[in-house]
């Protein structure tokens, strides 16, 4: 199974952008995105280190609430 993770764009050199998730920070490239402009500020879904596409910040943080109600639920399944 693959997961992608969306992170907002800290700032951008070239084709690596600096993004950020949940407080941890890493370097991405921006290469599969060449025929979108991203801006500092836009949200990305990361793949393997790799920006896929675009989404909007309501996407990410949809998504990140459904990432922390499956590490919840698997905390809770852990603990029985």
């Amino acid at each position: 199974m693959c997961l992608g993770i969306p992170m907002k764009i800290l700032e951008i050199n070239q084709l690596m952008a600096r993004c950020e998730a949940k407080g941890i920070e890493r370097d991405v490239s921006l290469f599969m995105l060449q025929d979108e402009a991203a801006e500092v500020g836009d949200y990305v879904v990361v793949h393997i280190g790799y920006t896929i596409e675009k989404v909007s910040e309501t996407e990410a943080m949809s998504a990140w609430q459904v990432y922390d109600e499956m590490l919840a639920l698997d905390e809770q399944t852990q603990a029985d």
